[in-house]
């Protein structure tokens, strides 16, 4: 297990690994109109690739899941990340719409394996009763990227096109691969007989999603999660053609609305500090996230306040997110005392999906108002509750964030 002397560098470097994804979807946002415009095409057009990103990212963790538990952390991490880098490459040089949706679906199924190995090797190198607070500590270090990335892609694409944009992600993928290489231990012992076939994965899967605690805390976080997908899918059309700001004003914007997300994940770990549980966290926050969300249709409908009132709920919305993911993710694994890259695989993979699917929503609607983007936010949070009220029933003996659990076999 970790030490406390070297925990400061594990949770930087698993929370790269963690922050590639939402760094790869955060920072081209802001280069949609300018994407859009080069490829000869429309912004709902370019959004596709990111949707293509989130089914490639989902997709991509059932493969890695087993890979991971079967040689280690360490093999498919590289040759995950080696996938990324090419595909990077390949964004840069696209002349086609069409061209960019796959290469972005395969760029994610690379970084989909830094994401899945990240959140296994909490389980490896922490113990399980330090899970949920190392959770949050990542959320910390993903937060900074829709801080800075949007910032960042805006004066990048200003000055030095969308194509550079690509580069720079490569660039961060080979200083991720150095810090793995050299800096990040593998604790795990391969699980060799582990079977790859189709329906030895599939039966492991299915004793994963059996557990009752597993299937009714990541459904709830995935369903409140899926939420942040759809507003960064939403953003550049409401933000940029709806209220007509520029690439620097909306990468700031999305900066500011990130505070919530990174500052709820602290409060978090503030909460869990003074003895509040997972358990008792997770409905409160969702309970808010569901009224956040119906009042964001109001506003939306009404105008009331115009962009100022839609930043603020989204504000409330995110924040409740970054405290309810750390917290189901943590109750998600809690019975699982082995083979955690699986159940973090399907764990990443419902979340994702869910994400995509809810992100692809926005796709649909063509008009120039936030309504969609309220509705869709809000339907997610609702379907979360339901979630967690029909599993709650089923949970016979809990296990806490901070008790051993089972192992999968």
């Amino acid at each position: 297990m970790a030490t406390k002397q070297n925990h400061f560098f594990l949770i930087l470097i698993l929370g790269s690994l963690t922050a590639l994804g939402p760094f790869s979807i955060d920072m081209y946002l802001p280069s949609f109109p300018a994407i859009a415009k080069d490829l000869d095409t429309t912004i709902e057009r370019v959004a596709l690739s990111l949707s293509s990103y989130f089914v490639g990212i989902s997709l991509g963790q059932l493969l890695y899941g087993p890979l991971l538990d079967k040689f280690g952390r360490k093999k498919p991490l590289y040759i995950g990340l080696a996938v990324y880098l090419l595909a990077s490459f390949g964004c840069m040089m696209v002349s086609t719409v069409d061209g960019l949706i796959g290469l972005r679906f395969i760029q994610a199924i690379g970084s989909c394996a830094a994401a899945v190995a990240a959140v296994a090797m909490v389980r490896d190198l922490f113990p399980v009763e330090e899970n949920a607070k190392v959770f949050a500590l990542l959320m910390l270090v993903v937060g900074v990227s829709p801080m800075v990335a949007p910032a960042v892609g805006g004066y990048v694409t200003k000055h030095l096109g969308w194509h550079a944009i690509f580069l720079i992600l490569a660039g961060i993928a080979v200083v991720i691969l150095l810090a793995v290489i050299f800096a990040l231990p593998d604790k795990y012992v391969p699980n060799r007989k582990l079977s790859l076939k189709p329906a030895p994965m599939l039966s492991n899967f299915g004793q994963v999603l059996k557990n009752p605690q597993f299937f009714t805390y990541v459904l709830t976080g995935a369903l409140s999660f899926a939420g942040l997908f759809t507003y960064v899918a939403g953003s550049p059309l409401v933000f940029m053609q709806m209220y007509k700001v520029s690439e620097e004003v909306y990468g700031w914007i999305f900066a500011g609305l990130s505070v919530g997300f990174i500052g709820s994940s602290q409060v978090n770990s503030w909460m869990l500090k003074r003895g509040l549980t997972s358990q008792q966290i997770v409905p409160v926050a969702l309970t808010v996230q569901i009224v956040a969300g119906l009042v964001f249709i109001l506003v939306a409908m009404s105008g009331w306040m115009g962009l100022t009132g839609i930043i603020v709920m989204l504000f409330i919305i995110l924040s409740c997110i970054g405290i309810i993911s750390p917290n189901a993710s943590a109750l998600s694994l809690a019975p699982f005392s082995h083979n955690a890259g699986t159940a973090s695989a399907l764990m990443g993979a419902l979340q994702l999906g869910l994400g995509a699917v809810a992100s692809m929503g926005i796709g649909f609607f063509h008009a120039l108002t936030a309504i969609p983007l309220a509705s869709i936010m809000a339907a997610t949070a609702v379907l979360a509750g339901v979630a967690y009220m029909i599993g709650k029933r089923a949970i016979k003996q809990p296990v806490a964030a901070g008790e051993a659990g089972i192992t999968v076999h």
